[in-house]
């Protein structure tokens, strides 16, 4: 009869890989985001109601798997980490599809193109925020390894501190894209149906929070390094 260790036991009742696998689902929604905007640019709404579709599966699948996470995780555990930050790490992760799928929405429900001189520029910002928010899930895809040295291990911190500060810096690399974006966005407002301008301001401003989004998931995570 094979004989478990208590340690391996707890570890196989360990909520970490549920909470992976709601990050990697949140990312895909994020990563879906600029080949959406690369459709529209294309004027090419087969594809881009396509990838609507899949933003859409993406993020709720993500809210199936919070749920279970909220459901199942045991009220006493045994982790170096309380339960209610493991909660609010899920709903900050979760933040990004969420986001992801409000974009999709107002790209496909008012079938909305940027402007020929800036789809680059609102491609290269939902590429800066897809790339936070990748980053981002590389970092807790660390956080089964965190746990088994128990939050204290010096080379795994570093490790994971080190991609944190990626996060950071691609946060606000997003940042400064958003600006140049809005500015190119102000120095067209004249010539394009207003309506029309106060959806491409939000567009921009919802790209940014998806990068924003993957800035808190770091910063979640670097809440539970430090305690």
């Amino acid at each position: 009869m094979v004989i478990l260790s208590p340690l391996g036991s707890l570890f196989g009742r360990s909520p970490i890989g549920p909470i992976q696998e709601h990050m990697a689902m949140a990312d895909r929604a994020a990563q879906l985001v600029p080949e959406l905007l690369r459709a529209s640019a294309a004027d090419d709404w087969e594809a881009a109601t396509a990838l609507h579709k899949d933003i859409a599966e993406a993020e709720a699948t993500a809210d199936k798997l919070k749920r279970s996470v909220r459901k199942h995780l045991p009220k006493r555990l045994f982790l170096p980490v309380p339960r209610s930050d493991l909660l609010t790490l899920v709903a900050v992760q979760d933040h990004i599809a969420n986001t992801a799928k409000d974009i999709a929405g107002l790209i496909i429900g008012r079938k909305i193109r940027f402007p020929a001189t800036l789809q680059d520029a609102a491609v290269s910002l939902a590429e800066a925020s897809a790339a936070t928010s990748h980053q981002a899930l590389k970092a807790i895809q660390e956080l089964d390894e965190l746990l088994e040295v128990g939050f204290t291990g010096g080379g795994e911190i570093r490790r994971v501190e080190s991609m944190l500060q990626s996060v950071d810096e691609l946060e606000r690399s997003s940042d400064v894209i958003a600006v140049d974006l809005r500015t190119g966005l102000f120095a067209l407002e004249n010539d394009l149906p207003p309506v029309d301008v106060m959806f491409l301001y939000q567009i921009i401003t919802l790209l940014g929070t998806v990068a924003d989004d993957a800035e808190s998931v770091g910063d979640r995570l670097q809440i539970l390094m430090a305690k």
